[in-house]
């Protein structure tokens, strides 16, 4: 869908529209789950849908373009990620019996390509750093701008293009090497 028709749907949903509401939703929940799911990959479309109806309480007071909807969306995201981590520290944890039997090594990019989207991300993103991650995450997974990845995590956009020049250059590494695994 292209940013001009999502700008009309984003008008037409302020005004309480649901056909704008769903085309919203369409444009941007892959993107949003895609993102839950490497952090919380137990409970993702749950706090997805968490996101979404907080979204929806907030939908006809909110200000702002197509772009500057997507990030709330994820700030909302990010914050539901918080909590439920924080809500789950403070119950007793269950110890699984068994482990599920380690990733076979992916050497060539045709086997990341042949993964299921959710599987190619967490391939790709295992070994960098937390905030790379993250940064990762949000400007190529969820296509968000420098600035709106700085606000998400409450960085300045200079340390936010350093972590995702580390990060790229990293996973670049890690390419020439073949050790990328799914």
């Amino acid at each position: 869908m292209e940013y001009a028709d999502l700008d009309a749907a984003l008008q037409a949903a302020r005004r309480g529209d649901e056909w704008a509401i769903t085309c919203i939703f369409r444009a941007v929940h892959p993107k949003l789950l895609h993102y839950v799911r490497r952090h919380a990959p137990d409970v993702a479309e749950d706090l997805v849908a968490e996101t979404w109806l907080a979204a929806a309480k907030g939908f006809a007071t909110f200000e702002g373009d197509v772009d500057e909807l997507r990030a709330w969306l994820f700030v909302i995201a990010r914050r539901r990620i918080a909590d439920h981590y924080r809500n789950r520290a403070r119950r007793p944890r269950l110890i699984a019996l068994t482990d599920q039997a380690p990733m076979a090594a992916a050497a060539d990019d045709q086997a990341i390509e042949a993964l299921p989207t959710d599987q190619a991300i967490e391939a790709l993103v295992r070994d960098l750093s937390a905030d790379q991650a993250e940064v990762v995450l949000l400007r190529v997974v969820a296509d968000l701008s420098v600035e709106q990845v700085a606000k998400i995590m409450g960085r300045s956009p200079g340390s936010v293009r350093v972590l995702q020049h580390r990060a790229l250059r990293h996973l670049a590494k890690i390419w020439e090497r073949g050790a990328v695994t799914q």
